[in-house]
């Protein structure tokens, strides 16, 4: 496998842990939605509202504790995601490069904010990120 194709592999598998904070969001987003949803009253598909029923309590319940059940199971992936990584950006030997791999994948933040987080150019920031990328080791699948 080429470097490039090797560091994209690595990319991606970094930044699994912010992809499942995103989720978090959304699925929470959504919650509120359904919760907010449930205080007017239903529209049936006769384009009339219709006074809230218990088949109506029920099918809100049923959603939203479907969605409540996504939430942890992302929250629990979440969780073993950022162990999983953490781990092995901890067993770099420079402790700059597991400082530019920790703040810009497990924190999120961008290029500059690395740079002014550990008083370096930005210039030198990128540098220190392709040696980071370089001694990260990953499975291979």
């Amino acid at each position: 496998m080429q470097t490039h194709e090797l560091n994209d592999k690595k990319k991606k598998y970094l930044k699994e842990y912010r992809r499942h904070e995103r989720k978090i969001k959304r699925i929470k987003a959504e919650i509120e939605e359904i919760r907010s949803l449930k205080m007017f009253p239903s529209v049936s598909t006769d384009g009339m509202p219709h006074g809230t029923g218990k088949g109506d309590l029920s099918d809100y319940v049923a959603r939203l504790q479907k969605k409540e059940d996504e939430l942890y199971n992302e929250g629990v992936e979440k969780v073993k995601s950022y162990m999983n990584i953490s781990s092995r950006i901890g067993e770099i030997e420079s402790e700059d490069e597991r400082d530019v791999l920790f703040y810009r994948y497990i924190k999120g933040m961008d290029w500059w904010e690395v740079a002014r987080a550990m008083n370096y150019c930005e210039s030198w920031i990128y540098k220190l990120h392709g040696r980071a990328l370089k001694n990260l080791k990953i499975k291979k699948e």
